[in-house]
C-alpha cells in the first residue's frame, strides 16, 4: 500500500480500513465486559436493550446457556461536534463488546448450574458487569425466593473468589520448586500468589488490594476473575429510575467497601427505549425526566471500566473515534489505524475538540498557534483530533 510523502518523507493521514482482507490492518479493539449475576436479575433483558441483538430472556434459570455477544456503539457528542466544523461523508463512532454470560449460583465454582462452563466464559472477559436485581415483586421470580441485593452479591463473589483460590493454589505448587532453587521470578510470583491466597481465603476480591506493576503482572496469565474491574449495575423498578431506593444504596455502599462502580438503570424500560425511532426516544426520555438513557451512561462507563478512551481523526471521507488505552503514547495510537503506523510513526500534528469549537477551522487552529506538533513520546490525550505524519 502506497501513501502520497511531502518534501520531509511524511504524510498527513486519514485513514481507514477499506477491505477486512487487507492483512496488515489492526483489527478492532477485542476488549469485552461480561454481563454476569444470578438467573432471572435482568442479566439478557439489559444485554437485548443494549445490542438489539434478541438474545433470549425467559422466566427460567439457565436460559442463557452459550454466551451471547456484541459490540454497541459508545454514545460521543464530539463526533456530531466535529462534524459540524468539518463535513464528511460518514461518522464512525468507538465501539466495545459486550457478553452475556448465563446466570450463576451458589456452588458454581464446584460446577453446580454449569458452573464451570460458566465461570471459563468470565475468564475470557476484560470486565465484569454485575447485575443485581433491585426491585420487589413482579412476575419474574428470583432464584433464592427473595429479593436481597447484598446477599446476591455475594453469593457471585463467593463463587468467583472460590474459583481464583483454586487457580492460585495450583499455581502456587507449580512455582514451589523453582522458588525453593532461588529462582527470582518464581520467589516474586510465590510471594505474589501467598498474598493473593490470604486475600481469597479471607473473602476480599484481589482487585481492590493495590498490587505492583510486577505483582500485576504475575497474577496477569491466571486470569484471575476477582482481579478484574467491576461495575455493579442496579435493575430498578420503573418508579426508581433514580435508583434512590434501599436496596440500591445497598449495592452502593458494597461496591463502594469492594473497590467497584455501580449504575443503576431499568432494564425493561430500557428495552422499550431500544425499540423506538430517536425522536420518539428523546420525548419518552423527556417524559421520564431524563436527560439521557441509563443505557448510554452504561455504555461510557464500561468504556472507562475498561480503561480505554478516545481520539480522533477528521478528513474527507470520515469523523472517526478511535479506541486506545489510557496512557498510551502517539505512536501506539497510530499502530491502532494500521499496524506499520507504529513503527514508520514520525510526528503528530494535534488540536483538541475544543480549539475546534473556539477557531472553526484547523486553519484557525493553527493561525492561534493551538496546533501542536508531538513525537513519540507524546502521551494521547481525551478529545485529542490527530493528523498523523507516516513515513515510508
Amino acid at each position: 500500500m502506497c501513501f502520497p510523502l511531502g518534501a520531509d518523507g511524511a504524510a498527513p493521514l486519514h485513514w481507514r480500513p477499506q477491505s477486512p482482507k487487507t492483512p496488515s490492518v489492526t483489527p478492532p479493539m477485542s476488549l469485552a465486559a461480561g454481563i454476569v449475576g444470578l438467573p432471572n436479575v435482568g442479566k439478557s433483558t439489559l444485554f437485548n436493550a443494549i445490542t438489539a441483538a434478541g438474545a433470549q430472556s425467559a422466566n427460567y434459570p439457565f436460559c442463557t446457556i452459550e454466551p451471547n455477544v456484541g459490540v454497541v456503539d459508545v454514545p460521543d457528542e464530539r463526533l456530531e461536534t466535529i462534524q459540524s466544523f468539518i463535513k464528511t461523508k460518514a461518522v464512525i463512532p468507538a465501539s466495545v463488546k459486550i457478553v452475556d454470560i448465563a446466570g450463576l449460583v451458589a456452588g458454581a465454582s464446584k460446577g453446580e448450574g454449569l458452573g464451570n462452563k460458566f465461570l471459563a466464559n468470565i475468564k475470557e472477559t476484560d470486565a465484569i458487569l454485575h447485575v443485581v436485581r433491585c426491585f420487589d415483586g413482579g412476575d419474574i421470580v428470583h432464584v433464592s425466593g427473595k429479593v436481597d441485593p447484598v446477599a446476591d452479591m455475594e453469593v457471585i463473589e463467593i463463587e468467583l473468589a472460590l474459583a481464583d483460590l483454586e487457580t492460585v493454589q495450583r499455581s502456587l505448587e507449580r512455582v514451589g520448586k523453582k522458588a525453593r532453587a532461588g529462582d527470582k521470578e518464581a520467589l516474586l510470583e510465590q510471594s505474589t500468589f501467598e498474598r493473593a491466597k490470604a486475600a481469597l481465603e479471607s473473602g476480599k476480591p484481589l482487585r481492590g488490594l493495590g498490587w505492583s506493576d510486577p505483582e500485576r503482572a504475575a497474577l496477569g496469565p491466571l486470569c484471575l476473575m476477582t482481579m478484574k474491574p467491576v461495575l455493579f449495575v442496579a435493575n430498578v423498578a420503573a418508579d426508581d429510575l433514580a435508583g434512590k431506593s434501599p436496596l440500591v444504596a445497598a449495592v452502593e455502599a458494597h461496591a463502594k467497601a469492594t473497590g467497584a462502580g455501580c449504575i443503576a438503570l431499568c432494564a425493561d424500560i430500557e428495552g422499550e427505549l431500544s425499540g423506538m425511532e430517536p425522536a420518539d426516544r428523546r420525548a419518552f426520555l423527556a417524559d421520564l425526566g431524563l436527560p439521557e438513557s441509563g443505557l448510554e451512561r452504561l455504555i461510557r462507563a464500561t468504556y472507562d471500566l475498561l480503561g480505554l478512551q478516545t481520539y480522533f481523526t477528521a478528513g474527507e471521507k470520515e469523523v472517526r473515534a478511535w479506541t486506545i488505552h489510557k496512557g498510551d503514547r502517539a505512536p501506539v495510537a497510530a499502530g491502532v489505524i494500521h499496524t506499520d503506523f507504529e513503527k514508520l510513526f514520525i510526528r503528530a500534528e494535534v488540536y483538541s475538540v475544543d480549539d475546534l469549537v473556539a477557531h472553526k477551522t484547523e486553519a484557525a487552529i493553527k493561525a492561534a498557534g493551538k496546533l501542536r506538533v508531538e513525537g513519540r513520546d507524546y502521551v494521547m490525550r481525551e478529545s485529542d483530533v490527530v493528523h498523523f505524519l507516516i513515513g515510508k
